[in-house]
């Protein structure tokens, strides 16, 4: 049986969460490629490298990455045109 390339973005919710303060899960993304606008859930996440990848799962071009080192955290959000957060209720 082979293993599945990718998982959904649930996988990265937790390092996104440590790097960048909150659920990321609900955050909605707008491809810079392709223009699909979907949750950050329903991303494909490939983590067997030493980083996160983040894809989108219509074109699968890279909408974001994270590596974490031991004195560092890199952020690229370079292939999403947009990330849109729901703001709780007050």
């Amino acid at each position: 049986m082979t293993q599945p390339t990718h998982t959904d973005g649930n996988a990265a919710a937790g390092a996104f969460a440590t790097a960048l303060g909150f659920d990321v899960t609900t955050a909605m993304l707008t491809c810079a490629k392709c223009g699909r606008i979907g949750a950050f859930a329903q991303s494909h996440v490939y983590h067997r490298a030493p980083g996160i990848v983040v894809r989108c799962p219509n074109c699968e071009a890279v909408l974001a990455r994270l590596v974490q080192t031991p004195t560092d955290v890199w952020l690229d959000l370079r292939g999403s045109q947009s990330w849109r957060f729901p703001v709780a209720d007050r």
